[in-house]
């Protein structure tokens, strides 16, 4: 009697158990993480000044370093000089314009006179009045005339290509222009602020430290977002969905939880994003439990119990809840 009532004790305890881990899988592979901004100079050139220290804690837009700016102080202004001498070229052109338009005008009217001159000479000439020497005479300045004409609408088809588009559409004030705004970004890039709110790590930087364009020089770790990259057995990952409740344990502050939701379940397991991943098609082949990643979003960050990228997590999610959407919207892999 004694031991079938243990047995079936027992066999409570277990399917309760299994009840329980159905419906609130967890799973202890799991690590904090949050956005880690990888901080690099835009721009090549010395350090002149480092505002920040190793571990210091940053905000938003604060000051970082400073990189010698007299190069680009100068790079800007030789820009802006060439953008002077650009719109000068411009209205000097655009005055040639104007100049063979009025030759061509001027051109005009010669060949008007040309032409009433040649008409009333041929009528004189059928008439007898004038020479067949004085008609051939006009008609040779006609001819002259046309060509003339000719020859200034040439030169103002010139002068409007030379030109180009007039006022701030003109070509080459635009490129000047253009010119100007980058000398003033790679200007602007020799201050270094911070992306967001976080920590600094890994500073070794110092003043006189030459740096160049696009090379990681330290490291923010972001603190306004923190999330959690749990590892769960594909067996448990049936129930859990998007936006699910879950309770985080960081094995750093054990006495405190946080709480949190499902931010996504990633759509393979995690071997098949490895260097090598595994190859089953084998006569070896032996089945392996798979791990899928779910990230988890954590709710509640407290500045009291800050959070550290890479430290220890144990997920429980409650699937039985109904699933609210994440804060974040933006997709991960």
């Amino acid at each position: 009697m004694f031991s079938a009532l243990v047995l079936i004790v027992l066999g409570g305890g277990i399917y309760a158990y299994w009840r329980h881990s159905e419906r609130y899988p967890s799973t202890d592979d799991a690590y904090v993480n949050a956005h880690v901004v990888q901080v690099a100079a835009q721009v090549s050139g010395s350090i002149n000044d480092v505002y920040v220290n190793n571990q210091q804690s940053v905000h938003s837009g604060e000051l970082l370093f400073t990189i010698d700016p007299a190069s680009f102080r100068i790079a800007l202004a030789r820009a802006q000089a060439r953008l002077a001498l650009a719109r000068q070229a411009v209205s000097a052109d655009s005055a040639m314009v104007v100049a063979a338009q009025a030759a061509v005008a001027d051109r005009r009217v010669v060949l008007d006179n040309a032409e009433v001159t040649t008409g009333r000479i041929r009528r004189l000439r059928d008439r007898g009045f004038v020479s067949a020497q004085a008609y051939d005479n006009a008609e040779t300045t006609l001819k002259g005339a046309k060509a003339q004409l000719t020859l200034a609408l040439a030169k103002l088809r010139q002068a409007r290509m030379t030109l180009g588009n007039t006022g701030g559409r003109n070509e080459r004030v635009r490129e000047a222009r253009a010119a100007v705004a980058e000398a003033r970004l790679f200007l602007g890039d020799t201050r270094v602020s911070a992306a967001c709110d976080g920590r600094i790590a890994k500073l070794s930087l110092r003043p006189g430290d030459v740096v160049q364009e696009g090379i990681p020089l330290f490291t923010l770790v972001c603190d306004r977002e923190f999330w959690i990259d749990a590892n769960f057995k594909e067996t448990g990952v049936g129930r859990i969905r998007r936006g699910q409740p879950a309770t985080i344990s960081v094995d750093m502050y054990p006495g405190h939880p946080f709480r949190g939701r499902v931010a996504h379940v990633s759509g393979a397991a995690g071997t098949a994003f490895s260097l090598l991943p595994p190859e089953n098609a084998t006569g070896n082949w032996v089945k392996v439990t798979q791990r899928v990643p779910v990230r988890v979003e954590v709710l509640n960050p407290d500045p009291a119990h800050p959070l550290r990228v890479g430290t220890s997590a144990e997920v429980t999610i409650n699937t039985t809840a109904t699933p609210r959407p994440p804060r974040t919207t933006e997709s991960h892999p």
